[in-house]
């Protein structure tokens, strides 16, 4: 199959892995084989796509439209099958069929074009707070899934490092360090979390009204998770006059309708923005970077 992978994507996969691999290269091949395994005819690849595998709208044998998503082994396909198996559905996208060793999974059809973030900002957090509470069950016995402390400690280490590059954002990794350390010092009961959700990741369905897609999940508190729907539409919160304000409302008004810690969740809150800040000055994005320092100043 002759296609052209998203922009999106090859720039996000030159961010996860700057000395590059084959994974681009082997795609084509990957495609028509897992298409011919599973009797599958390809209409098109989605566009813009994700940032870290390729999605395709494809129909299966019988004629029912599916999605077939394909992701390098940095993406954690393992993960991502074990969590939507988990799930069988409850609040997020159904899998149909999956093949980790080959990063393939095959997924229910929902509307791209249509996510939680297409609604007014008020209605959308409401929805994609209902979406979390889903979602957060208990994990499976024995499970193999990251959980916060480990990936948190993976994060921390990364922010020191851009801290020592960037003395001017110095105050504020320590104080996401120290954030950090302090919610793990007493966590509550864990959850099985997205790990990722924002609005954009919310889609309409027609067995639901939404449900979640491109999880990266991790095993820990709620505060964690809830803590990346913070700064959702963060370019607008910077531009408002009243920014800082409505943020620190948006922490409260989640907080209380999820029943979670309020300062638990900023912690969290600051600790992700900072990380995610530091990362994109990292590799390069210095606008992305520059918004989510600001927005984590505020908390």
């Amino acid at each position: 199959m002759a296609f052209e992978p998203p922009q999106r994507l090859v720039r996000a996969l030159a961010e996860t892995a700057p000395d590059g691999d084959d994974w681009l290269a082997l795609l084509p091949g990957l495609v028509q084989r897992a298409a011919a395994e599973r009797g599958l005819t390809v209409e098109r690849v989605q566009v813009p796509g994700g940032r870290s595998s390729l999605v395709l709208l494809v129909r299966r044998a019988d004629g029912t439209p599916a999605v077939l998503k394909l992701a390098p082994p940095r993406a954690r396909p393992e993960s991502e099958r074990a969590a939507l198996a988990h799930w069988a559905g409850r609040g997020a996208v159904r899998l149909l069929d999956a093949d980790p060793a080959e990063g393939v999974l095959l997924l229910e059809r929902l509307h791209p074009e249509v996510s939680v973030r297409t609604l007014p900002e008020a209605r959308a957090l409401l929805e994609a707070a209902d979406t979390l509470r889903r979602l957060w069950v208990e994990p499976p016995a024995g499970h193999s899934f990251e959980t916060v402390a480990e990936r948190t400690g993976r994060q921390a280490a990364a922010m020191r490092a851009g801290a020592r590059s960037r003395p001017e954002v110095a105050p504020l990794v320590d104080a996401a360090l120290a954030a950090r350390e302090a919610l793990l010092a007493a966590p509550p009961e864990e959850r099985l979390l997205h790990g990722t959700l924002r609005q954009s990741k919310i889609l309409a369905g027609d067995r639901m009204p939404w449900l979640a897609v491109g999880p990266d999940p991790v095993v820990g508190e709620c505060a964690f998770d809830l803590a990346r729907l913070v700064r959702d539409r963060v370019e607008d919160l910077i531009a408002a006059p009243s920014g800082a304000a409505i943020t620190r409302r948006r922490v409260k008004r989640l907080a209380e309708s999820l029943e979670v810690d309020q300062e638990r969740l900023r912690g969290w809150t600051l600790f992700r923005a900072v990380e995610s800040g530091v990362r994109a000055h990292r590799v390069g994005r210095g606008r992305d970077a520059e918004l989510l320092l600001e927005f984590a100043s505020w908390l």
